[in-house]
C-alpha cells in the first residue's frame, strides 16, 4: 500500500522546532480523556493547508490518503469535522497570545534578525451570510468594508501581517475584523512587535496609513522609528512641480525585476530630502516635523504617462464621435450633448483638463467644441514619477538612498498576501461562525510563517547567491520559493510495509534529495501513535 508522503516530514520537522502543539496545548488544554490534544489537531491543520488545502470537512480524507498517522501519530479517523471545529473553538480566546508565542519562538529558534519590520493589512471576501446578530462580538466581526479584491457586495474579515526584512517571515499576525480601519491598527502592531522581539529594536516599515497625527505621535513616543509613504492628498503637486529633477542624487540600487535588464532600459530612482510637518487635532497639539525623502521613478512616470496618454486618447474618441452625433436623432439639443459630455468626463476621468462648450445654429440644431487644456496637461507631466515618503530616522541613521531602499522591502509583504491566498489557500471559508473563521485564518496564518520558514532555510543553505537548478524544466538558475518547494516535495510517496518489511519512501528525482538536504530533514523521522 503506497500514502502520499509529501512535505509533510518537512512541514512536521518545522512544526517540532515552533513546537506548536506545546504552545497551543500550553494555552488551550484540552479534556483528559481527550485522543486528540487541541495541538495535535491544529498542527495537522498546517500541515493539511501546506501540502492540500481542503474544507474541514474534508481533512479527514485527505489524512487516510496521506501519510498523516505515519509522519504525526494521529489517526485519520479521529479527523472529523465536529472534533476539526472544537479545536477551533478551543484557541479561539487565545489566538493573540498563540500567534506571540509562537512569533516569538520563531525569532529565537530560527535566528531570525528583526531590524526591519514591514507591516500591512489584507482582506478576505466571505460568501455566506453571516448575520450581524448571529456573530459573537468578543471576537473578530465579519462585516462589510473596504476590500482589495473590490468585491463591495460581499462582507470581509481582515488580516495583519508584519513581515521581517530578514526572508520575509510573519512573525506577527493578527485576525480583525471586516469594518476595522487600518490606521487605526498601527499603534497595536507596534506594541505586539515590541512584545515579541524585546529586547531587539526594531524599524517599522508601513503604507501611508500610517501616517496620521496619532499613530507618528504614539511612534515617536515609544521610540520606534519608522518608514512609510505620505498620502498623496498631503502633497500638493506645486511642490513636485518645483523640484529640480537634476539636483536629485541617484539611488545606487537595481530591483530584482530589472536585474536581468540592459542598464540603459531599467528604472532609476532619484532622492531629495526636505521637511515634512503635521498638525494635531487640537491647537495645543505640537506641530511634528519629520524627514520627508522625495522620491522619483522613471518607472513610475512612464506608467503614469502612458496612463493618462490612455485615458485621453479614449476620451477624444468618444468626444469626437459625440462632436460628429451632435444635432442627430440621439443628440438633438445642446442639453443632451452637454449630459453626455458630462458622462464622458468622468469616465474617462478628464473633467479637470476638458473645456468645452456648445452653440446652436440657425437651423436649431447643436454643435459641440472641445479641447484639453495643455497648460494643466504640462503642469500634471511635471509631476509624473514624484512620490514621498517620511521617516523619523536621522541622517546618521540613514541617508535618502537608504531610506528609500529600506522601504522598497515592502514588497515582500505583498508577496505573502499572495502566498496566502495562493498555495495556502485561505478562501474559501467553509465555517459557520466568526469565531471559527478567526481561528482558521490564524491558523492558516501559522500555515505561512512555516511556509516562510521552509523558504528562508532553503535559500540560506543555498549560500549568497541563493540559486539552484532543477525547479524548472528548461534547468535555469533560480532562487526557490516556498511555492517551488513543496511542489517538488509533493511527489514523495511512502510504501507502507508489514512488520518485518519496514516501510520505504520513494523518492523519483534528485530535485528532491536536493531540496531535504538544503532542509537539513530527515525524511525517515515519524510521530508513530502513542500505545
Amino acid at each position: 500500500m503506497e500514502k502520499r508522503l509529501g512535505a509533510l516530514p518537512v512541514a512536521a520537522e518545522f512544526l517540532r522546532r515552533l513546537d506548536v502543539a506545546g504552545i497551543v496545548d500550553a494555552l488551550c488544554p484540552g479534556g483528559a480523556s481527550a485522543h486528540l490534544t487541541h495541538g495535535q489537531v491544529i498542527e495537522v491543520l498546517i500541515a493539511n493547508r501546506l501540502t492540500s488545502p481542503a474544507p474541514l470537512v474534508r481533512v479527514g480524507d485527505w489524512a487516510r490518503t496521506w501519510a498523516v498517522e505515519e509522519v504525526f501519530g494521529v489517526e485519520p479517523g479521529l479527523l472529523n469535522d465536529d472534533r476539526l471545529a472544537r479545536a477551533l473553538d478551543a484557541i479561539a480566546p487565545q489566538l493573540e497570545q498563540i500567534a506571540g508565542t509562537v512569533g516569538a519562538r520563531a525569532i529565537a529558534e530560527f535566528g531570525i534578525d528583526v531590524g526591519r519590520m514591514h507591516w500591512d493589512m489584507t482582506s478576505m471576501s466571505v460568501q455566506g451570510a453571516y448575520p450581524d446578530q448571529d456573530q459573537d462580538c468578543a471576537f473578530p466581526l465579519i462585516g462589510y468594508g473596504h476590500p482589495k479584491d473590490r468585491r463591495v457586495d460581499l462582507k470581509q474579515i481582515q488580516a495583519g501581517l508584519a513581515v521581517t526584512g530578514d526572508g520575509g517571515i510573519p512573525v506577527h499576525a493578527r485576525v480583525l475584523g471586516g469594518g476595522t480601519a487600518e490606521v487605526g491598527q498601527v499603534v497595536g502592531a507596534m506594541k505586539d512587535l515590541q512584545k515579541i522581539t524585546a529586547p531587539r529594536k526594531f524599524l517599522l516599515v508601513a503604507g501611508s496609513k500610517l501616517v496620521s497625527y496619532a499613530n507618528i505621535a504614539a511612534l515617536l513616543e515609544a521610540r520606534v522609528p519608522f518608514i512609510a509613504p505620505v498620502p498623496a492628498s498631503q502633497v500638493k503637486d506645486e511642490v513636485y512641480a518645483a523640484l529640480d529633477l537634476e539636483q536629485a542624487a541617484v539611488v545606487d540600487w537595481v530591483p530584482d525585476r530589472e536585474a536581468g535588464k540592459d542598464p540603459a532600459e531599467r528604472e532609476v530612482y532619484r532622492v531629495l530630502e526636505d521637511t515634512h510637518t503635521m498638525g494635531g487635532p487640537r491647537k495645543r497639539d505640537p506641530v511634528l516635523k519629520l524627514r520627508r525623502i522625495l522620491v522619483h521613478s522613471t518607472g513610475n512616470a512612464a506608467g503614469q504617462k502612458a496612463a493618462r496618454d490612455k485615458r485621453l486618447t479614449r476620451a477624444r474618441e468618444d468626444l469626437d464621435t459625440l462632436a460628429r452625433a451632435a444635432g442627430g436623432r440621439y443628440y438633438s439639443t445642446a442639453e443632451k450633448v452637454a449630459a453626455r459630455v458630462g458622462v464622458i468626463a468622468a469616465k474617462r476621468r478628464v473633467t479637470s483638463c476638458l473645456r468645452w462648450h456648445t452653440d446652436t445654429g440657425t437651423n436649431g440644431k447643436p454643435s459641440l467644441d472641445w479641447s484639453f487644456d495643455q497648460d494643466l496637461l504640462y503642469a500634471e507631466a511635471a509631476v509624473d514619477g514624484w512620490y514621498a515618503l517620511i521617516t523619523s530616522l536621522t541622517a546618521n541613521q540613514a541617508d535618502p538612498a537608504q531610506v528609500l531602499i529600506q522601504y522598497k522591502g515592502q514588497g515582500t509583504v505583498e508577496r505573502r498576501y499572495a502566498d496566502f491566498k495562493g498555495p495556502l489557500a485561505v478562501t474559501p471559508v467553509f465555517v459557520q461562525h466568526n469565531h471559527r473563521v478567526a481561528a482558521l485564518i490564524q491558523v492558516i496564518c501559522l500555515a505561512l510563517l512555516v511556509f516562510s520558514l521552509i523558504e528562508r532555510q532553503a535559500r540560506r543553505a543555498l549560500g549568497p547567491q541563493q540559486t539552484m537548478a532543477g525547479l524548472y524544466p528548461d534547468n535555469r538558475r533560480v532562487r526557490p520559493t516556498g511555492r517551488m518547494i513543496l511542489y517538488h516535495l509533493g511527489e514523495l510517496t511512502l510504501r507502507i510495509g508489514h512488520i518485518t518489511d519496514p516501510p520505504t519512501i520513494q523518492i523519483t528525482r534528485g530535485v528532491q534529495l536536493h531540496l531535504l538536504d538544503l532542509l537539513d530533514v530527515d525524511i525517515r523521522q515519524t510521530r508513530w501513535p502513542q500505545t
